[in-house]
């Protein structure tokens, strides 16, 4: 009760392999603030870590399971660059909005939220046929917790006219649609979950979703409402 798992790890590899000046300062940090030890020098660089890591929810880890561990890793090693004599969290705290951009930025600079769309748009790209559904004569796209939906789903639909619907649900059970004016998301939504809203962009409830950890599980509810609801029509 008195080090974190963190802490408790480093200290038994160090025994074994030697100590290492910057996992020991790390785990100290994480320590400082997972055990909540208020007088800790490494406190306030701690809560500065703890919030960075808590609201990097730019990756889904259901659907990019590895991509996501690669961004964990970026924006601590990026974190760990601040841990020094200074202690400097407030410079870290300032730099947060860079060093995410940092991970995304590729060929040229843009606003954080375009950066994301063009990651994650091409991620989904890469993998649409595992993530495609059908409703009725239509292709579709189904993303789990995938965040910024208008934009995202939007810049997918051009980027692969293929489909004409893009379904995003989330860990409260709410589905947004949209489309790029092949398909009324209105009408689909009224018509799954008795939702509703524009011809392009609609949402709705689904309440008898249940969360999950992985992608394949989540999929089958939702092309399981599809069908049935489908088929009461026959």
């Amino acid at each position: 009760s008195s080090r974190c798992a963190t802490k408790i790890t480093y200290d038994f590899f160090a025994g074994i392999f030697g100590k290492n000046k910057e996992l020991e300062i790390f785990s100290d940090v994480v320590n400082a603030v997972d055990i909540w030890l208020k007088d800790d020098k490494s406190f306030e660089m701690g809560k500065v870590c703890l919030g960075l890591v808590a609201n990097a929810k730019e990756i889904n880890k259901v659907m990019f399971e590895a991509e996501n561990n690669l961004y964990m890793d970026h924006i601590l090693k990026e974190a760990s660059k601040f841990f020094n004599e200074k202690n400097d969290y407030i410079g870290l705290d300032m730099q947060v909005h860079a060093i995410k951009k940092s991970f995304f930025k590729e060929d040229k600079d843009d606003t954080l939220s375009n950066l994301i769309s063009n990651y994650v748009v091409k991620k989904l790209s890469e993998n649409k046929e595992k993530f495609s559904i059908t409703y009725k004569d239509h292709k579709g796209i189904l993303t789990y917790n995938v965040g910024n939906v208008s934009v995202i789903g939007n810049d997918f639909l051009v980027a692969n006219p293929e489909f004409d619907f893009f379904i995003d649900v989330t860990n409260k059970k709410t589905l947004s649609f949209r489309a790029n004016g092949k398909l009324d998301v209105s009408a689909m939504a009224k018509h799954l979950v008795g939702g509703g809203g524009h011809v392009n962009a609609s949402g709705g409830l689904f309440a008898n979703f249940k969360d999950g950890f992985s992608y394949e599980p989540i999929k089958a509810q939702i092309v399981d409402l599809i069908t049935k609801k489908t088929q009461e029509e026959i």
